[in-house]
């Protein structure tokens, strides 16, 4: 149960005033369900305007708060020009406030001729005339405007504004309760971090780098303690010993001989398979690395012991892709092997579900669907978890519990991590890397091309799939803003159409999943030629037959994510091209991002050179699986503060008695605080 005192700010974003059905949907885009998440909705950025007694104090560029006392209103010839009022200071200089749109409407109101108004906006010139485009606020008395001097700026969706955020905001921080601390003592003293509620309110209020800190920690704090606690519940169990004899390897007919660090990560694995306790390990591989056939000697050492192994993936497509990979390599072992995914229904379910339950099948691949209540295992004593942060820790749990014993655990991931942020995503997990990729894979051709290219990228496509060859197409956002020149997947979609016809599809995160999943299969199978796409394709699309990669404005992505994109590509014998379009506005850190793309095809050396140029923001692409690991605590933050927050989850339970005690209790809150409390029923052997 989680403690009352928590209650206030677990409500539902509807119980805060002026939150209706209408409001509720941009709140939701951005996350906000919860009170609670409200109060953690950290500003981006604060203004900072200084109060100037006439025009010739401030400077062009400045955010500033001034008196002004309009003049005159002058309205566009047309009506679509923009609206402006002209107004003079204490010392007779002129400035125009200047609306657009709608909002000349509201200038007429607030700014009577005349009477003097006291104006916060940021001074800029046009022609040879100052002006203030759009004041953030206008007010009849100094003293409206005397909280306004920071201001924080909050992220948005549309239909949300600034006032309304921060209003929200307001309510939230007000419902906030005291709660007992968590954190050791000497080490909040010694950081000089305010109380939670404190650091909360001081987040909102300025920058403020401590309690920003402060509330950074308690993320990761949260995060180490629960999945030390999975550990430790991992310790505790009982596992079924697996011992293989090697008759069904011995079988397999591999494409390539095995890479060093194949054949050491088989031997790390084999060797976690034959103790008591079960194994809770990570495969790290890069694009083409060879996880799949890791993961099938691994499944395979159970079969020969007698068990059956199950591998979740985290989409329908993947789990096909799996299936027919594992199906094919393993032909020549005998060994059955079923898919099982929600689309499964009728005669055909019940027949696996049967094979499951009798031991008939020995391997079952397939989605979420092969841990719900009605599938039941004769013998289930290995799991292999595919992309593993896209995964809850609740929802492999719910497989761990399928076994008779807890099953032995394999969770992989495509996504070369640093050394320094493992430990975020995956606690205490023991971790297997295969950093050497199979003989026989051509390396990619990357050429950076600037966007004026464009229609010469078209034509080179259309030679492309002339030849009997797939590409992809990928655009940084589904549709274009109303405020930044982002190539659209829908815009480029419909502008490509035009010339490929039905050899064309679509694929982003917002379309239904029925509608993505027929876009992707004609793909895949051929029908279509292009693939216009989001970073929806970032993982877990294996086409051989695609063999150029189109990326336009490279330059927004990270290291770490081009690289997964381009990781698309190169899949058979044929040689593939990557095509890097960038803008022209270019940065240094741009710049050099796009010269390593080109330069080294490492996964591994890109995660760490990406973690370097980036300093911040987000976690190697975590946000585009649609799970981010991390609301609060940034990357430099993460880099910064984990290996101090480890030590203290890890001095929590190995000194101050765990989730017991004073301490303990608060530790307690915390975890359900961040949604961790699967730690605590995990401790409660729930």
């Amino acid at each position: 149960m989680r403690p009352e005192i928590l209650n206030p700010i677990f409500a539902e974003v509807s119980t805060l005033e002026g939150v209706g059905p209408k409001l509720a949907k941009p709140l939701d885009r951005l996350g906000l369900a919860k009170v609670k998440d409200v109060a953690y909705h950290l500003p981006e950025r604060f203004v900072e305007r200084r109060a100037v007694a006439d025009l010739d104090e401030a400077s062009e560029g400045e955010q500033i708060v001034i008196a002004l006392t309009p003049t005159e209103h002058r309205a566009s010839r047309n009506g679509r020009g923009p609206y402006r009022v002209l107004a003079q200071d204490a010392k007779g200089n002129i400035c125009a406030l200047t609306y657009f749109g709608r909002a000349s409407y509201t200038a007429k109101k607030l700014l009577p001729v005349g009477e003097q108004r006291w104006i916060a906006g940021r001074l800029d010139r046009y022609g040879d005339m100052l002006q203030i485009v759009h004041p953030d606020h206008v007010a009849e008395k100094a003293d409206a405007l005397s909280g306004k001097q920071v201001e924080p700026v909050y992220r948005l969706a549309e239909g949300l504004t600034q006032p309304r955020v921060a209003s929200l905001v307001e309510q939230s921080l007000a419902l906030v309760p005291e709660l007992p601390e968590w954190i050791e003592p000497g080490k909040a003293d010694g950081e000089g971090w305010p109380a939670w509620r404190d650091a909360l309110h001081l987040a909102h209020r300025g920058p403020h780098e401590k309690a920003r800190d402060r509330l950074a920690y308690d993320e990761l704090l949260a995060n180490a303690l629960a999945l030390m606690l999975v550990r430790a519940d991992n310790r505790k169990r009982k596992g079924a010993p697996l011992k293989g004899d090697g008759s069904l390897r011995d079988k397999l007919q591999l494409p390539f001989p095995l890479t060093g660090a194949q054949t050491r990560s088989i031997a790390e694995i084999e060797g976690d398979l034959q103790q008591e306790s079960p194994m809770l390990r990570l495969l790290q591989g890069d694009v083409g690395s060879g996880k799949t056939v890791v993961a099938l000697e691994a499944m395979l050492v159970a079969v020969e012991a007698g068990a059956q192994a199950a591998l979740l993936a985290p989409t329908e497509i993947l789990a096909r892709q799996h299936f027919e990979t594992l199906r094919d390599m393993a032909r020549p072992t005998g060994v059955e092997i079923a898919l099982l995914t929600g689309r499964d229904k009728g005669k055909a379910r019940e027949s696996i579900l049967m094979g499951l339950l009798d031991g008939s099948i020995d391997i079952v691949v397939g989605t979420h669907a092969i841990f719900q209540d009605s599938v039941l295992y004769k013998n289930l004593a290995f799991v292999v978890i595919d992309e593993q942060h896209r995964f809850g820790v609740g929802q492999r749990l719910m497989l761990a519990r399928k076994g008779k014993r807890t099953p032995h655990t394999l969770a992989m991931t495509a996504t070369p991590i640093p050394r320094t942020l493992t430990l975020a995503q995956y606690g205490e997990m023991d971790v297997s890397r295969l950093d050497e990729l199979p003989p026989g894979r051509q390396a990619i051709d990357t050429r950076v091309i600037s966007a004026e290219r464009l229609s010469e990228v078209a034509d080179g496509v259309a030679r492309h799939i002339a030849s009997g060859r797939q590409a992809y197409w990928v655009c940084p956002m589904v549709r274009e803003s109303e405020t930044e020149d982002i190539a659209a997947a829908e815009q480029r979609y419909a502008s490509l159409k035009a010339r490929f016809d039905d050899d064309i599809v679509l694929v982003h995160g917002q379309l239904r999943p029925e509608e993505k999943d027929a876009a992707m299969e004609r793909f895949a199978s051929g029908e279509a030629k292009v693939l216009v796409a989001t970073t929806v394709i970032e993982v877990g699309v294996d086409v051989p037959n695609a063999t150029l990669m189109v990326i336009e404005q490279a330059e927004r992505f990270g290291l770490a994510q081009l690289h997964q994109l381009r990781g698309r590509v190169g899949r058979g014998s044929e040689k593939s091209v990557c095509l890097l379009l960038r803008g022209e506005a270019l940065s240094e850190t741009g710049r050099e991002r796009l010269a390593l793309m080109r330069e080294t095809q490492d996964g591994f050396r890109l995660a760490e050179e990406d973690l370097r140029l980036r300093g911040g923001g987000e976690l190697l692409g975590t946000r585009q699986s649609g799970e981010e690991a991390f609301r609060i605590a940034d990357l430099e933050q993460i880099t910064r503060l984990l290996p101090a927050a480890h030590d203290d989850a890890r001095l929590l339970m190995e000194r101050d008695g765990g989730l017991t005690g004073k301490r303990g209790e608060a530790a307690r809150i915390l975890l359900y605080l961040f949604e961790r409390d699967w730690g605590v029923q995990l401790l409660r052997g729930g």
